[in-house]
């Protein structure tokens, strides 16, 4: 299998992409939409600006990961390595994406936008979600201790099927923990 170490990629497409390890890589401007990335693994790597449109990741390594202003529609995280699994998404269109059943303690999903993500019995302890759009985000038996919900818009989650204890939230926050109570806020 090819290995790469400390290398930059611009304006990548599918067919100029090698399977392989990737090692403090950065890649810039790439399409990688419905690319199947099985057999890769990449640590300590940053995309920017990259299409992951509904690429297929299953048993692909992810550590030390960081996207930055990166469209991931419709991919299945569910489906990777899940050994060390850790990620920074930065600015980053998430939606109809998957992390059901992860262990993504202290990931960031800043400023992202997070339409209709499956978070469900996923343990996101000390994550980061500062700023996003979390419209029909899905938290089910979800492990959400000391989790940063500030600034978010559209946060609906039920306290009482998930763990939040220690989770910032702000004042706009609120409307969507007690939503299922009935209870209107302003």
């Amino acid at each position: 299998m090819a290995y790469f170490s400390d290398q930059k990629f611009k304006n990548l497409n599918q067919s100029e992409f090698e399977i392989g390890e990737y090692d403090s890589c950065s890649f810039e401007n790439c399409n990688f939409s419905n690319f199947n990335f099985h057999g890769s693994t990449f640590e300590n790597c940053v995309f920017k600006s990259c299409d992951w449109s509904n690429t297929k990741v299953f048993k692909v390594a992810f550590q030390q990961v960081k996207f930055e202003n990166c469209k991931v529609l419709g991919v299945h995280f569910n489906t990777a390595n899940p050994f060390l699994l850790e990620f920074d998404f930065q600015n980053c269109q998430l939606d109809y994406s998957n992390f059901f059943n992860l262990q993504l303690k202290k990931s960031v999903f800043q400023n992202c936008k997070l339409t209709e993500v499956d978070f469900s019995q996923c343990n996101l302890t000390e994550a980061n979600f500062q700023g996003s759009d979390l419209s029909g985000t899905v938290f089910d038996q979800t492990v959400l201790e000391k989790v940063d919900f500030r600034n978010t818009q559209n946060l609906r989650l039920d306290p009482e099927i998930n763990k939040i204890k220690g989770a910032r939230f702000d004042l706009d926050g609120l409307p969507g923990l007690l939503e299922k109570y009935g209870i209107k806020i302003g």
